[in-house]
């Protein structure tokens, strides 16, 4: 196995007779000098993580330090036991599992940055909830894992996966696009349809700014991570159903960096414009800091 996989189009021509996640286990195997099952068995790790980050989002009510967050996943849970989700139990188990692992990292709680701690809970959310609707094997779990990693490390190569660097398209943005990617794998889509779902995904958050208010991975970030991991849905299921990106991959990749530098320094992650500079978020700061 070739180890230097550092775009997208040499992924793909990797993936010859083989799949995104058995491409990017044989690298990491032979780049960490160890067996197959042995990569797969640290990835289960990460993986049982997630699930039980969800577990004990779900339960709890502790609002952060802050005290701006820490309620909004009881609230869903309760409006869902009132009235069903438009969108059917799916949609509310991606939705709550979302904010239930968001929540649990702003408790300080054991979570998987993936990519970053503020955009946590946009592949948990998927991959779980969709595994347990459709009784996906674990096995298939930990192979769609293996493809939102494999995903994350190829656009890493060329952008910071950090808000200061890049916003927070290089935070959520890049979540929803490994989302997206896993949830085709899981799907049992093919390497093209993987690569275009993660570039559907990407391209429609190019831009997105990281304002985070009181400079805290609170707000708008919570919310965030349920929008996108819904967002990362979409993406798949254009996919599978043969809709491409007219822009190829590597290049909507070369787009988020380009975004990225043209960005402002007031929107990435220094909490000195948008949504962190209105008049609210001016007020919640001085209580805060009080």
């Amino acid at each position: 196995m070739e180890k230097t996989i550092s775009t997208f189009e040499e992924l793909k021509n990797i993936c010859n007779g083989i799949t995104v996640y058995e491409a990017a286990q044989l690298r990491e195997a032979e780049l960490s000098e160890i067996s197959v099952a042995e990569f797969r068995s640290k990835v289960k790790k990460s993986l049982d993580a997630m699930k039980e980050a969800i577990k004990n989002g779900l339960k709890s009510h502790e609002m952060s330090i802050s005290g701006m967050c820490g309620d909004d996943c009881e609230r869903l849970q309760k409006r869902f036991l009132r009235h069903h989700a438009l969108l059917g139990r799916l949609f509310e188990k991606i939705t709550t599992y979302a904010l239930a692992t968001i929540e649990e990292n702003l408790r300080m709680g054991k979570i998987v940055a993936c990519p970053t701690a503020g955009s946590c809970a946009i592949v948990p959310s998927v991959l779980v909830g969709v595994s347990e609707e459709l009784k996906i094997s674990e096995e298939d779990q930990i192979n769609a894992l293996i493809t939102a990693g494999e995903v994350g490390r190829i656009i890493s190569n060329k952008v910071a996966l950090a808000g200061a660097v890049a916003g927070c398209q290089a935070e959520c943005g890049v979540a929803s696009a490994m989302s997206a990617a896993a949830l085709t794998q899981m799907l049992g889509g093919s390497v093209d349809e993987i690569l275009n779902a993660m570039a559907l995904a990407m391209k429609n958050l190019l831009g997105l700014t990281c304002d985070p208010v009181c400079g805290l991975v609170e707000i708008p970030c919570v919310k965030r991570n349920p929008f996108l991991a819904i967002h990362a849905v979409t993406a798949s299921e254009l996919a599978l159903a043969g809709i491409k990106s007219k822009i190829p991959p590597d290049e909507v990749i070369d787009a988020l960096e380009q975004t990225g530098k043209l960005m402002s320094p007031l929107l990435k992650e220094s909490s000195q414009g948008g949504l962190a500079k209105t008049k609210t978020a001016l007020e919640l700061e001085k209580e805060f800091l009080q």
